[in-house]
């Protein structure tokens, strides 16, 4: 709420809305990375989109926190908005400040690196 009257109308409210969140979410991981503390599972609570019967075990959602952490915040950002937050690519873009093309190649170069952490290099993703 302190910065509300740095909102210009320039973008939708939601697009300023998600911004401000993901910067704030950005300067906690680096806090993190100054200080470093163990993993929790609440950092990237992946089960909130996944169906029921398609529910990961534990120890797949820790494989994934843990490759997730590993990639740059440019191939993650993106990712972690398109895949767990659901968001299109127009509203990737408003919120990263980049253009959808290259909100498009950062999903998919992240994901084929997330996947190669996995090991997931020969399955289509």
């Amino acid at each position: 709420m302190r910065g509300l009257e740095r909102f210009d109308g320039r973008s939708a409210f939601s697009t300023w809305a998600y911004r401000v969140a993901t910067n704030a979410c950005l300067d906690e991981l680096r806090r993190r990375g100054r200080r470093p503390t163990p993993t929790d599972d609440d950092d990237l609570d992946l089960h909130t989109h996944v169906a029921d019967d398609q529910t990961p075990r534990i120890g797949e959602v820790d494989e994934v926190k843990t490759a997730l952490l590993q990639l740059r915040p440019e191939f993650r950002d993106p990712i972690v908005l398109r895949d767990l937050e659901g968001l299109d690519y127009a509203e990737i873009s408003a919120t990263l400040g980049v253009p959808p093309g290259t909100v498009r190649s950062r999903i998919a170069r992240g994901r084929r690196q997330l996947a190669d952490l996995l090991g997931n290099q020969g399955q289509g993703s």
